[in-house]
């Protein structure tokens, strides 16, 4: 995992210098109106301010369909690159014209960075510590704040401080940036995957993981590829062969056969018929209620929400004594990779020689592609049918990796978080005795199965368990794989038939895909977040910061020393932001155990508490100290939950829940909702606290908080220890499925 850590970590420089340029910008400003003479001109005085955020703005637009379309990595290079030039700008300034240019150059680095950064992580990093890292953008923005406070108020000791010098700076972090994003940062696995480009994904996977198989990962990168597509639900009962074997029981054509890697070690997965026995079948049995309910007014939250929720239910604790019997061996039947040897293995049948076939990378990626999710057209004889076999290690060999009881082989292997993904290829004979069937992907999810619930299972059809014995429950996502072909099915009847990534890649941006049910879904979860993030009152309190303080005597205090009001000023904004990297220490290490939801419920009700005191001590007179103790108090732990919650989870999950195809214009969608919404509300401030007051504006907050917390509660799911593929599948299927509820 070192080598994803120390990827989050270089890309999160980016933020750094965010972080950076906001607090430099707030010292170097009492210094650069004073030069041009800007107390008359407050419009000016602004425009240096907001500039940034006007490119930020402008960039972001655009940002999502160019990384879409070229890549995540050069968009960051380019963002090393406008961080770069900007500092060399202000270092120079001769007129404040000049100056609004290099902030507005700024504001381009700052809004690739912005948008980038939590989208380039969460493509890169491990689902099991995917929020860990995702936290870390908020951390380098904090810690930039204050080392950029650091200097600003070291600076601002001297006879004669240099706003330029204090501007100009940036450069120098933002060179390493630069020789980072070039020589070190590599392009995203999963985007090179969307273009085709298999073997060089392959090596990058091989380097985030620190391992040579990841022949897992590479098949789930390419299930991404496709999200949706005629899902339904199943469950199982699995069990090893000698537990689920057939003394005394009727034959069931339908069970399946799985088989590990190890000689000798089988497990039997036998359908539950009628469903809705494990949690995930019980929360998508909501979905086909929820029209009837939502008439009758019984549904406050969304089933989608129940839905993820069902995925993180505690196993029982029975399950303790069966991990150590049958889950030590259950892990390895989805370890089913087995390296295939030579190109000459391949079959020739299945090779084409025409160039669209391969990947960029010619014929070094097609013999690499041995190993990537491809099936060939070799049949392989299973109890006296035909089937297809796979072909390459994310399949694994042949005859081991899969087998046929009732008509049915299956694949499948570990991707994380619980979830196995599989294959599976059936072939039935239909009414009219003509041969039906189609190849599978499923996404399955280890479920336990506590012992008041055990006699249910048993008297299901397919729940015929030997008593005593060591089984597991499982339930499933099922689906056409993403790359599956009924065209080449329908031009070679011997079995599956699957189709090169770089077939199946999109060429650019498929819009009408933002239309899709999940997709707007989830676009309504994310716009949603970052409305309410900017509308929660950072900005405000940010601003209110330094009078507090002052009141509370800090202010006096400092001067007594001899400093200046203006290094007064900068210091407490400094002492503020120290504050906040403890609480984001904290949430990075919660935000893949206690989850996103769990985070946003348990700190929001903490806002609105803070901020109904700032609204009382403003409208109460309750004494010049209490006044003041209340007032910092209340801004203190304001600031701690909020980079705990609020701060960094709308990105987070906004970097989660859409699909790879689309992942990056619908990234930009939410940066753009976020930079307007920060605009807005920088901006109607100082109108609102001439008009209603300090009292009325942190009320408004408050109320927003209110009903930030009601949406995180009916409309946010929780995506913690999950793959993004199976997030992404979950809101289309979740979607679909309450839509057809609803008519």
């Amino acid at each position: 995992m070192s080598g994803a850590v120390l990827v989050a970590i270089a890309a999160s420089i980016g933020n750094l210098l965010q972080g950076w340029d906001n607090a430099t910008i707030a010292g170097a400003v009492l210094y650069i109106k004073k030069e041009f003479s800007l107390e008359t001109q407050p419009l000016i005085e602004g425009l240096i301010v907001a500039m940034s955020l006007i490119g930020a703005t402008v960039i972001t637009t655009f940002s999502g369909a160019v990384a879409d379309a070229v890549g995540r990595r050069p968009l960051l290079i380019a963002s090393s690159v406008l961080y770069f030039v900007s500092g060399l700008v202000m270092l120079w300034a001769p007129n404040v014209y000049v100056l609004l240019l290099a902030r507005l150059i700024d504001g381009f680095g700052i809004g690739l960075a912005v948008t980038l950064v939590p989208l380039y992580i969460s493509e890169t990093a491990p689902t099991d510590i995917r929020g860990l890292l995702n936290t870390l953008p908020q951390f380098s923005g904090s810690g930039g704040m204050f080392l950029s406070y650091c200097m600003v108020f070291t600076m601002s000791l001297m006879p004669q401080p240099d706003w330029r010098i204090m501007l100009g700076v940036l450069s120098i972090p933002s060179l390493m940036y630069f020789a980072l994003t070039v020589f070190y940062l590599p392009e995203s696995p999963r985007w090179l995957v969307s273009k085709g480009r298999m073997a060089e994904a392959k090596r990058v996977l091989q380097g985030l993981r620190g391992r040579e198989d990841v022949s897992g990962e590479m098949a789930l990168l390419v299930e991404g590829l496709g999200v949706g597509k005629d899902t339904h639900f199943e469950e199982y009962i699995i069990g090893p062969d000698d537990e689920l074997a057939d003394d005394g029981l009727a034959p069931d054509e339908e069970k399946l056969k799985l088989y590990g890697a190890e000689e000798g070690v089988s497990w039997i997965a036998r359908p539950v018929r009628g469903g809705g026995q494990s949690a995930l079948g019980s929360a998508l049995g909501l979905m086909s209620r929820h029209g009837s309910m939502v008439s009758q007014g019984k549904s406050l939250v969304d089933p989608l929400v129940t839905l993820f929720g069902s995925v993180h239910e505690k196993m029982p604790e029975v399950m303790g004594s069966m991990r150590s019997t049958l889950f030590p061996n259950f892990g390895s039947m989805f370890s089913v990779a087995e390296q295939q040897q030579a190109k000459a293995d391949w079959d020739a049948e299945s090779h084409r020689d025409d160039e669209d076939y391969a990947s960029d990378h010619g014929a070094d990626d097609i013999e690499d592609s041995l190993n990537s999710p491809l099936i060939s057209r070799q049949a392989t004889s299973v109890e006296g049918k035909e089937i297809a076999a796979p072909h390459g290690s994310i399949m694994g060999g042949v005859g081991r990796s899969s087998s046929m009881q009732g008509g049915e082989a299956v694949s499948s292997m570990g991707i994380g978080g619980g979830w196995q993904l599989a294959w599976k290829w059936t072939e039935r004979e239909g009414a009219d005795g003509q041969k039906e069937g189609g190849f599978q992907r499923i996404y399955l999810h280890e479920e336990g199965v506590s012992g008041d619930r055990r006699g249910s299972i048993l008297s299901m059809p397919g729940g015929d368990i030997p008593p005593g014995g060591e089984y597991i429950q499982a339930a499933a996502l099922v689906s056409q794989p993403a790359l599956y072909s009924k065209d080449l099915i329908e031009q070679q009847l011997a079995g599956p038939a699957m189709v090169h990534p770089s077939e199946a890649v999109a060429k650019g941006t498929k819009w009408a895909e933002l239309f899709e049910p999940g997709v707007k879904h989830a676009l309504f979860v994310g716009i949603g977040l970052q409305i309410l993030q900017q509308f929660a009152g950072i900005n405000g309190v940010l601003y209110y910061t330094p009078q507090i303080l002052e009141q509370a005597g800090v202010g006096v205090l400092l001067s007594n020393i001899g400093l200046s009001s203006s290094s007064a000023s900068i210091l407490i904004s400094a002492l503020t932001t120290l504050l906040m990297l403890p609480s984001i220490g904290i949430a990075m290490r919660l935000m893949d155990m206690s989850g996103r939801r769990f985070l946003l419920l348990s700190t929001i009700p903490v806002l609105i508490v803070a901020l109904a005191v700032l609204v009382l001590v403003n409208v109460l007179d309750v004494g010049t100290m209490v006044h003041a103790a209340l007032s910092t108090i209340s801004v203190i732990i304001y600031f701690c939950f909020f980079v705990m919650g609020f701060g960094p989870i709308p990105n987070i999950l906004c970097a989660e829940i859409f699909p790879t195809s689309v992942r990056g214009i619908c990234i930009a969608i939410c940066a753009l909702t976020f930079w307007i919404g920060d605009i807005i509300v920088t901006y109607t401030l100082p109108v609102m606290l001439n008009a209603i007051g300090l009292a009325g504006v942190f009320g408004i907050y408050a109320i927003v908080c209110i009903l930030a917390f009601v949406f995180v509660y009916m409309k946010v799911p929780e995506t913690k220890g999950m793959p993004l593929e199976v997030i992404t599948e979950f809101f289309s299927v979740g979607a679909k499925q309450g839509k057809e509820a609803t008519d």
